[in-house]
C-alpha cells in the first residue's frame, strides 16, 4: 500500500469514527440521516490526505455541522400551512 493510500484509508476511518460516534449521540441524525451515505458523502468533501493535519476537535465540528444541515435540510417541507403560517410569521418579526 502506497503512502497515499495509507492516508486515505486513515481519513476514511477517522472521518467514520466521528460520524458514527455523532450520529448514535443525537436521535435527529438517527432519525434523519442515512450513516453510510454521510460517511461518503463528507468523507468526499474533504482533501482526504490533508484531514491528517485537521485537529481532532475542529474536524468534529466541521463535520457535525455537515450533519446539522442535512438532518434540518427540507424540515420546512414537512410543516403544515398552518406551521408554515406561524413560521413565516415569526421570521418576519426577527
Amino acid at each position: 500500500m502506497n503512502n497515499t493510500s495509507l492516508k486515505e484509508e486513515t481519513a476514511f476511518k477517522r472521518i467514520s469514527a466521528i460520524i458514527e460516534n455523532l450520529i448514535a449521540n443525537n436521535s435527529l441524525y438517527q432519525e434523519r440521516l442515512d450513516k453510510e451515505k454521510m460517511i461518503n458523502y463528507i468523507y468526499d468533501l474533504f482533501n482526504k490526505p490533508n484531514v491528517e493535519i485537521i485537529e481532532q476537535e475542529e474536524l468534529i465540528k466541521r463535520i457535525n455541522g455537515i450533519l446539522v444541515l442535512h438532518s434540518v435540510a427540507g424540515t420546512l417541507n414537512d410543516f403544515t400551512p398552518e406551521e408554515m403560517t406561524i413560521f413565516d410569521e415569526a421570521v418576519k418579526r426577527k
